[in-house]
């Protein structure tokens, strides 16, 4: 039989945190921050970029590397709007994307006046490799193939959350990661940030983060719902939590810095991204106490549930005794 501990014992008589004691208050600031970003996502939508609004894309290369952000204001200069430009393969490689013209033909004007833009603005003779135009089609299929991968992920996650731990923890933590995607669309929405595939693998990667986190405080809470014999739900969870609290912190801490630098000296390509990433990795921070964890304990999460759970899984585990 495995030993059992009171609250005392299992913190090492240390001081243990009340987190659930502000609940409430999650509860009310999470629920405003979710309708106001709702809102703000039907009133202002988004800024769609490139990627799903379709338009022009230029490939070239140039004899020696140039200064990126001096060729984007030339290109504004000239009248351009929104040129994105991006090194592929290597630093003499330049990629430019435009908004969409009207036909192909267009498109094709609209490649050789930038070329010669950059020809006078670098001293060099560009190379054209590729000017292709991408329709607004497209453009709708990747939005919706973006979508659908945000929704699959979400639903694996309660899938898997639902074998691994007990349905109360798996709605919890699903919850906390459709929370956590749902506020950082609003703030895009809100500050008219682009949205581009690189913004959808932003997102992908807040999800996987904000479940690590969710994860591994879930699985505390389970491990001491099965060691503590006398402690209500509300002390384990909040001892739980105090556990855990170094770590998140740390770990959050340390992928925030790094962020940081991204979004600080990354450019304007990798702007979106670590932008998306600062949010998100912020709130699921949050979300992970105080909504998944939170949540849980609201929904009448009991010592008896994981032990009834274990229980069934080891007698699954047994041989069978009939022939």
């Amino acid at each position: 039989m495995a030993q059992e501990y009171t609250v005392e014992q299992l913190n090492h008589g240390r001081k243990v945190w009340d987190f659930m004691r502000w609940d409430y208050w999650a509860f009310g600031i999470s629920g405003f921050l979710l309708i106001l970003s709702i809102v703000i996502m039907g009133v202002k939508g988004f800024n769609w970029g490139l990627d799903f609004t379709g338009g022009t894309v230029i490939e070239i290369t140039l004899e020696k590397p140039v200064d990126m952000d001096e060729m984007r204001l030339s290109l504004q200069k000239a009248g351009f709007e929104e040129p994105l430009l991006q090194n592929f393969g290597s630093s003499r490689d330049i990629m430019v994307r435009m908004p969409p013209v009207h036909d192909a033909n267009g498109s094709q004007e609209l490649g050789s006046k930038v070329v010669q833009v950059i020809n006078e603005t670098t001293s060099q003779d560009a190379t054209v490799k590729r000017i292709e135009f991408v329709g607004p089609s497209v453009g709708a299929d990747l939005a919706q193939t973006g979508a659908m991968a945000l929704m699959v992920a979400l639903i694996s996650i309660l899938i898997y959350v639902g074998f691994r731990f007990e349905w109360r923890l798996a709605a919890g933590v699903v919850i906390a990661l459709a929370h956590d995607v749902v506020i950082t669309m609003g703030i895009l929405s809100l500050f008219h940030i682009e949205i581009d595939l690189t913004i959808v693998a932003s997102l992908m990667s807040v999800i996987g983060y904000s479940l690590n986190d969710s994860i591994v405080v879930s699985d505390r809470i389970r491990e001491n719902f099965r060691k503590i014999r006398r402690g209500t739900p509300y002390e384990i969870f909040n001892v739980s939590l105090t556990q855990t609290l170094h770590r998140t912190l740390i770990t959050s801490g340390t992928t925030l810095m790094v962020i940081l630098m991204l979004f600080l000296f990354g450019g304007p390509v990798l702007e979106g991204f670590s932008l998306t990433m600062l949010i998100g990795v912020s709130i699921g921070t949050a979300s992970s106490i105080y909504v998944a964890s939170a949540l849980a304990l609201k929904l009448g999460m009991k010592r008896e549930h994981l032990l009834q759970q274990k229980v069934e899984k080891e007698g699954a585990d047994q041989p069978s005794i009939l022939p």
